[in-house]
This record gives C-alpha cells, structure tokens and sequence, in this order.
C-alpha cells in the first residue's frame, strides 16, 4: 500500500480524529504552560497535571464505558447520573459508624463492613441498571423515556437515603477507592483499565461483542438468528448501571462525602458527548472502547485546560459544545464524502 494510501486509512479509523483532538488539546496546554508535561515522584506516588486529568477523567471513563454498549444496542441511558448519586449514597449511609477509643486514640468504627457496603452499592446500581433495561426490553417504553424516569426518580431517591443532607465519610479505607495509589499511579485508574480489559476481552474473544453489535445494527434480523436480544438488552443496561455506581464509588470516596442532590450532576451528557467523540454512532451497532476512553479525556483535559488559563466556569459547555461540534463533523462519512466530490470536480 502507498503512502497516501496509509495515510487514506488511517483518517478512515474512528480513533485517528478524536486521537488528533486530544493530542492538540495536550500540545497546546503544554505550549500555554511549561510545567503542563512535568512529573514528579513523591512519597512514592507520580504527580503532575497529566496524572491529575487522567485520574479526574477515571469516573467519566468509568461510566462512558458502560453508556458504549447501551448506545451500541440503539438505547441510552441519561439516569446514569442519578445512579452515581445512589451508589454514593448507600455506600456512605451504610459505612456511617461512630467514633470509638482506641488505644487513647478516636478511630472511626464503620457500621457495616467496607465490603459489605461496596457490594450493597453496587448492587443497588447494578437494580437501578435492571430496571431500565425491563421497561426498555419488556415493557416496550423508548429508551430516553425509561431512563428520564429514573434520572428525575433517582435523585429523590439519593435524597431520601442521604436525609437530604451531605454524608460526610471518616472511614480512612474507603478513600483508597478514588485518592489512593498503587504502584505510583491512582488506584481508579487501575480500575478503568481492568474494565477496558475485561470489555475489550469480552468483545473480541466472546461472541458478547457480536450479538450486541449485531442487535444494534439489525435488530429484527438478531432476533430471527437466534439472539436472546430481550436478555441482552436488560443485561446490557445492568451492566450500565453497574458502572455508573463504581464511579459513584470513585466520586464518593475522592470527596470523602456524598451528596445526593449533586454528585454525577450533568455526568450522563459528559458520558454520551464521550461516546460519540469515541466514533460510536448513536444509531447502533459497532462501538469503539477506546474511542469512548478517548472521548472521556478530551473532556476533562479541556475542562482542565479553561479553567487552568482562568477562562470563566460557565464558558466551559460552550467550549465544549463547539469541540464536540467540529469532531463530530470531521467524522461524519457524509461530510467526508461531499468533500471528495467537491475536490474531484474541482
């Protein structure tokens, strides 16, 4: 193959734009500040502005996952902010405790063991997930519908398991989950890339990866070849939530509290925005991981990026908006296919 021919396909590949966004994203902050690249080591940690986005990203990364395969079977899921707020806040009612003595020393006591807690947090998004996916599979109601119900439903929800106040967290273990490190990097990241792997494994070395494609890209033709497209759906939308209360878990423990009316605010638009940037189309079928990862990234580096060269908070969206604006339209097939007309007849 030629070189232009290389260079044709690479600029086919779903990742090679948002890839290119990201990189010019990083190349300018290094540009505006020369300290943007530098690592440090300390106490045997890495810490730099690369390490702080990547470990702020790890929720949306987290939950940007789970939205890719919901999006890839033609759904949505815009409640999975809600369930965040869920998840925090059952894990944080449940660890509460009080305050003991200890060899002279106040130590926080947890009421119910951390696993305990973690499980019954996760079990409570992974229900909230489930729920979607019955009324979206067997009850029949569109996707966007049965998911507002539970976006507007779950933050009561949150509210009422929270008292309607902040629950702060004093048990030191559990902060290990969003502000601890292993192996010198943040231990959520860790987190991300066990899901990708498992994901990636699943989609490539199972027939998971196909029946979900293949759904989404033709469901009628799914269901007369056998695919249990009901169950997928449901299981589909459990996992979703699933994730969604992991980076409950993350959010919840990186603040030490939870906040039923705020935690994962506007997180469900951050994850789909994510999606997309990653190439996988909301019409169904194939889905990228990566992409939706390297979705997740431009986000929160050009978060970091305006409110690092001090540009206003509420500018952020709009900023946002025109970067998702201009990738979106540099991937569209029919934009690149109007271009080549124009250019051949030119």
């Amino acid at each position: 193959m030629s070189l232009s021919g290389r260079i044709q396909a690479l600029t086919r590949s779903a990742q090679f734009w948002p890839a290119l966004v990201l990189l010019l994203l990083l190349a300018a902050n290094g540009v505006l500040n020369p300290q943007f690249f530098a690592l440090t080591w300390r106490d045997g940690h890495l810490y730099g502005a690369l390490i702080d986005i990547l470990n702020r990203a790890a929720p949306l990364m987290t939950v940007a996952l789970g939205m890719t395969v919901v999006i890839a079977t033609r759904g949505i899921d815009i409640s999975v902010g809600a369930v965040v707020a869920i998840a925090a806040a059952v894990a944080a009612s449940l660890i509460g405790g009080k305050l003991v003595i200890v060899d002279g020393q106040q130590i926080h006591a947890p009421s119910v063991a951390m696993p305990l807690a973690l499980l019954a947090a996760l079990a409570a998004a992974a229900l909230c997930g489930l729920f979607n996916g019955v009324l979206v599979a067997s009850v029949g109601i569109q996707p966007i519908i049965a998911t507002l119900i539970l976006m507007v439903a779950g933050r009561g929800i949150a509210q009422l398991i929270t008292g309607g106040q902040i629950i702060t967290i004093y048990h030191p273990p559990y902060f290990f989950i969003g502000a601890g490190h292993l192996l010198g990097l943040p231990f959520a990241l860790w987190l991300v890339a066990a899901l990708l792997a498992l994901m990636a494994w699943l989609k490539h070395r199972t027939a998971l990866g196909l029946f979900i494609q293949a759904s989404g890209g033709n469901p009628a033709a799914a269901r007369l070849s056998g695919i249990n497209a009901r169950g997928l759906l449901i299981a589909v939308y459990a996992f979703c939530g699933l994730t969604a209360g992991i980076a409950g878990l993350m959010i919840s423990s990186n603040v030490k509290s939870a906040d039923g009316n705020n935690a994962g605010q506007l997180l469900e638009l951050d994850a789909i925005l994510a999606v997309t940037l990653g190439g996988t189309s909301l019409l169904g079928g194939r889905f990228s991981l990566r992409g939706s990862v390297l979705g997740a990234l431009i986000i929160q580096t050009l978060t970091t990026s305006i409110y690092s060269l001090g540009v206003p908070p509420e500018i952020n969206l709009v900023v946002k908006a025109v970067v998702v604006f201009a990738v979106c339209l540099v991937q569209s097939p029919e934009l690149r296919s109007w271009l080549t007309k124009r250019r051949v007849a030119a």
